[in-house]
């Protein structure tokens, strides 16, 4: 068709305006790599291109368990004391923007109030009047909306519409390089963070350590409000043991989750589960979840084992994760559930290694240093024997008796010091009544039986520490002394701590023969409580 005279450059005064902001919006939307400048950098750019007072973007997640659903927004010709006087920005469960969801085809309308499909809006959200929505798709997916409203001169024309799809499929195009790169840069951190965990576990760390180093580095790469990690209890549920977050963790250790929830049967079952709000979920119980929004809940499992669970929670209102944050986080929680189990390994054989260690210390100072020892004694007792009958000056018979005396005391101390070496070096009792436990079970390595124990009184209760040491230190010394003895086939232990009688008393007696061939000692030691 031939323009009227004068038409075309009538036409053009009208579109070659347009063909540089044009360019100009296509060329900026993909000027940045980050992913959430690129989404404000199209609403801008669509906001001014088609002269609209306000412009909104919505991204929507089609992964969510609950259906597409807008989780993100960014806005253009909003204040941020008008976005802070909105209690809640649409979300696409219903009016226009649900219908562009579950429709994603291009809308045009002159009168929101006047559609069927309009909702209304929020307290506080400015009027609105006129609107355009364009889809945005990256390939053939979805990725959200761009929502122009409030044109300026007049409604939106088809022009409009036509610039606001060029920009819309620019868009996509920008929208999905910078996701790759998001993607990528997210996925480097996690890896990153993983390596990390794995490091430091395998560093030795003990294992609350260990468990709060898991907590604290997934929670700053899901950027959290809190990291969790839960272990099963002997009654079937499962309790926090270790918490990080911004401030004082405050209640959350110790809180737990009752046998039979319905999440603690999937997390059991070693599947996660992702809450859109633990406030208002039906499957959380505890009394912690109201401070809460967006959770995932991974199990930390290798090989089979379930070591525990690695929770996640954001605050109430805070960005749902989305599914790249679900598949990363579920595998850092498989790989730190890896390094906890090496971990685990490596610290049993470190301890088996001490075991074996001290017990071979114990069989060569047995073996080599008590039995020559022993056997010198013998040799020196001889000769003092010797030299009486000989009629040897009294001063060489006292001298070799107190050497006798020096030997048998050393026999005792390194004995008593076997007796330690055969205890587990870490894990010791806190209580009195343990700790003798304790060093009964160990002399029991080397006597081949077990020691009986008897115990009279509040011995845990009454007894202070000071008092306990010396106790400990007098029942080492009666046991060592009863293992030189030959043929020792039992050894009673008694403990008697009497609050009436104002001191403990310790009774040791066993069935062995003294060097002059009596049959049973009996060796008490007593403290003032």
């Amino acid at each position: 068709m031939n323009p009227a005279p004068g038409g075309a450059e009538a036409g053009g005064t009208e579109e070659v305006p347009q063909l540089p902001a044009l360019l100009e919006a296509v060329l900026s939307v993909g000027s940045e790599p980050e992913l959430h400048a690129t989404l404000q950098h199209i609403v801008d750019s669509a906001t001014e291109l088609c002269d609209a007072r306000y412009g909104a973007l919505g991204v929507i997640d089609p992964d969510r368990e609950h259906g597409s659903r807008v989780t993100d927004l960014f806005t253009a010709g909003l204040t941020d004391e008008e976005r802070a006087r909105i209690p809640y920005l649409p979300d696409g469960r219903s009016g226009v923007l649900g219908a562009l969801l579950s429709d994603p085809r291009p809308v045009v309308l002159d009168d929101l109030a006047q559609d069927p499909r309009s909702a209304g809006f929020p307290p506080g959200h400015p009027p609105m009047k006129n609107f355009l929505g364009v889809p945005i798709r990256v390939h053939t997916e979805i990725f959200g909306n761009l929502y122009l409203t409030e044109k300026r001169g007049g409604p939106f024309t088809d022009e409009d519409l036509a610039l606001l799809r060029v920009l819309g499929s620019q868009a996509g195009i920008a929208i999905g390089n910078a996701r790759l790169y998001e993607t990528a840069r997210r996925r480097e951190r996690w890896i990153e963070g993983a390596a990390a965990v794995t490091t430091t576990l395998l560093a030795g760390r003990p294992a609350a350590d260990a468990l709060m180093c898991v907590a604290e580095r997934a929670r700053l790469l899901a950027d959290a409000a809190a990291g969790v990690v839960l272990q099963p209890t002997p009654e079937g549920g499962m309790e926090i043991v270790a918490a990080s977050t911004r401030d004082d963790p405050g209640d959350l250790v110790g809180t737990t989750i009752a046998p039979g929830s319905a999440v603690l049967e999937q997390l059991l079952g070693g599947e996660p589960v992702f809450i859109e709000d633990s406030a208002t979920d039906p499957r959380m119980t505890t009394h912690v979840r109201k401070r809460f929004g967006p959770s995932m809940m991974l199990p930390l499992q290798s090989g089979g084992q379930l070591i525990g669970t690695l929770a996640l929670p954001r605050h109430r209102g805070g960005r749902p994760y989305d599914a790249v944050d679900r598949l990363l986080a579920g595998q850092f929680a498989s790989q730190a559930a890896l390094a906890l189990v090496l971990a685990d390994a490596q610290h049993d054989r470190e301890q088996l290694a001490v075991y074996e260690d001290r017990d071979r210390i114990a069989r060569d100072l047995h073996d080599l240093v008590v039995q020559r020892l022993f056997a010198t004694e013998m040799m020196l007792d001889a000769t003092r024997r010797r030299s009486a009958a000989a009629a040897v000056p009294d001063t060489v018979g006292d001298e070799l008796g107190r050497a006798v005396d020096e030997l048998d005391s050393t026999i005792q101390e390194v004995r008593t010091a076997i007796f330690a070496l055969q205890q587990p070096p870490t894990d010791a009792p806190a209580t009195f009544r343990g700790r003798v436990l304790r060093e009964t079970g160990g002399a029991a390595v080397l006597l081949g039986f077990q020691p009986s124990v008897q115990f009279a009184g509040a011995v845990d209760a009454l007894v202070p520490e000071d008092v306990a040491g010396e106790l400990l230190a007098a029942l080492r010394g009666a046991l060592a002394a009863a293992y030189r003895r030959t043929e020792v086939g039992a050894i009673e232990v008694e403990v008697d701590a009497r609050a009436d009688e104002g001191l403990v008393r310790l009774t040791v007696t066993d069935d062995g023969r003294t060097a002059a061939g009596d049959r049973g000692t009996t060796v008490t030691w007593e403290s003032p409580l």
